[in-house]
């Protein structure tokens, strides 16, 4: 039997909105960064495989250079994959079609993609999450908090920082725009302005802003809640904030006020190690998820992207 039969590449065009938001937001490993809204702002061009009537779906950003069209993962979209957790049948279904019909890849997965048995031409690499519980009383969760992230919260305590939440979109990319590593575009800052500001609009996201003494912004995080999760979306913070203790003093209040809530901190993340510590120091615990990469590039183009 011919399995590709049950399954389509669409055209970002042709997709059906509606029906691949469903998908999304029925599936039991559902992520933001999949639902049609999210995709247009971070990859902007991206088609999709389809399973069925939109039974199974799975999102394909992709570029091209030197008439090489890629796959490759959008900034501000931390997992993407196959939605909901796909069967033998579908997964091998899917990643058969990438391998056959794209050249080069380097994307994300979701945690409950896993890494398939079968797949050697694909190199699944394994990425860290973090993740906090929120269900339990703030004493609980503080308890479980690193020695060291306790000091820095004592530190930051004694700072005279203040916290406020809900401030304006302007003070919050004003602050990030000062902070910019010098890599970080024009085209990069815009994108987040549009994600931002749609999860404003639209109610699931909220900026905290830590002021100095002074009463000037020294850090700030986006959060955006949805479903049963609070994402850390983006951060910033300021010499100052830094010195301050802003973030640890920011994220520690967050926790306070959401502790006994049914709710997930989804902190995104990093493999970068000191950043892994800040998050793993309020007592989150990691999940995997894959970074699945080929590269069947002619030899002459094989310079262009390494795997």
């Amino acid at each position: 039997m011919d399995i590709t039969k049950d399954f389509r590449h669409i055209k970002h065009s042709d997709i059906d909105s509606e029906k691949w938001n469903r998908c999304i937001d029925n599936a039991g490993n559902c992520r933001l960064y999949a639902y049609d809204w999210h995709l247009d702002r971070t990859a902007e061009i991206w088609d999709a495989l389809v399973w069925g009537d939109y039974e199974y779906v799975m999102p394909l950003p992709f570029r091209r250079k030197l008439g090489i069209k890629y796959l490759y993962q959008p900034l501000y979209s931390q997992q993407l994959g196959i939605f909901p957790s796909p069967t033998p049948r579908v997964e091998k279904a899917f990643y058969n079609y990438i391998l056959h019909n794209y050249r080069y890849s380097d994307f994300h997965g979701n945690s409950e993609n896993l890494k398939p048995k079968d797949t050697s031409e694909i190199e699944f690499l394994p990425r860290k999450n973090y993740l906090l519980s929120l269900t339990g009383n703030y004493e609980e969760i503080s308890s479980t908090y690193s020695k060291n992230t306790k000091r820095n919260i004592a530190k930051a305590n004694k700072s005279q920082l203040h916290l406020i939440e809900g401030i304006r979109l302007e003070s919050y990319l004003d602050l990030k725009l000062k902070n910019l590593p010098e890599k970080h575009g024009k085209k990069e800052f815009a994108k987040l302005k549009n994600i931002i500001s749609y999860g404003l609009y639209k109610g699931f996201g909220q900026i905290y802003g830590v002021y100095s003494p002074e009463n000037d912004l020294c850090a700030a995080v986006y959060f955006c809640h949805w479903k049963n999760r609070v994402i850390y979306f983006n951060a910033v913070a300021s010499e100052q904030g830094k010195e301050l203790g802003g973030m640890y003093f920011l994220l520690n209040k967050f926790i306070e006020k959401n502790a006994g809530k049914n709710l997930i901190l989804d902190l995104e993340g990093s493999m970068i190690p000191g950043v892994a510590r800040f998050y793993s120091g309020f007592g989150a615990k990691p999940e995997t998820y894959f970074q699945l990469k080929f590269n069947r590039l002619p030899l002459p183009f094989k310079w262009f992207k390494r795997s």
